[in-house]
């Protein structure tokens, strides 16, 4: 195992702070500071090494949009995350630093329900999107993701090592999250650099997927 990299176990794949509950839903805001990479097969393989103790868990994520992409065309990004044991809808929109994420956390049920009715409930998200002059009734899921994830807490940060399969895909990625933004990328860096990983640059998730929609357009 690498020397820098220490693990400490979590309890909780959720990670973004609560700050009210309502109908059996958790809020929760977040400002994301993440720093990523592509894998190859081979450096996958190797850090899964380091990963070995940690349980993999399978999550996917539907992306939501309208077919004139209102949402991509206003720098927001909108899902719903189904995991085991819940779920999770998700807006992202981009800050100087990282990103600011609304979170709305639900059972496994209302999740998938969410997924065929995109009948959203009462909350912040819902709000802004109102504000931001998006249209609910023209939103639809484009499609989904999944990933099967290894997470652990360590001494530079969350680190996740996932598995994508999307459309006619599969890739390999490396994430840090962390909460220094200058000291999070030369810990990232050094971390690449001790495991022998070159920086290959990673669009998001929701970036790589809505590329594979544009081929399929072409």
């Amino acid at each position: 195992m690498s020397k820098a990299l220490v693990f400490y176990k979590i309890n909780t794949i959720c990670y973004i702070i609560p700050h009210l509950k309502a109908q059996g839903r958790t809020h929760m805001n977040h400002l994301e500071i993440e720093y990523k990479t592509l894998l190859t097969k081979d450096e996958y393989n190797r850090l899964a090494m380091l990963f070995s103790h940690v349980t993999p868990v399978t999550q996917t994520n539907y992306y939501i949009d309208t077919p004139q992409s209102d949402m991509r065309n206003k720098k927001l990004s909108l899902r719903i995350r189904t995991l085991p044991t819940h779920g999770e809808l998700t807006l992202k929109i981009p800050e100087k630093v990282g990103n600011m994420e609304y979170n709305v956390t639900m059972d496994c049920a209302d999740a998938k329900a969410l997924t065929k009715s995109l009948d959203f409930p009462d909350c912040q998200i819902k709000s802004i999107l109102l504000e931001r002059g998006v249209k609910l009734e023209d939103l639809t899921i484009l499609g989904h993701l999944t990933t099967t994830r290894r997470e652990y807490q360590t001494n530079i940060g969350l680190m996740a090592l996932d598995v994508n399969v999307y459309a006619d895909k599969k890739d390999y990625e490396l994430e840090l999250e962390v909460s220094d933004a200058e000291k999070g990328k030369d810990d990232f860096d050094a971390f690449l650099k001790e495991n022998n990983i070159d920086f290959k640059y990673a669009k998001s998730k929701v970036a790589r997927f809505v590329a594979t929609l544009k081929r399929g357009k072409d």
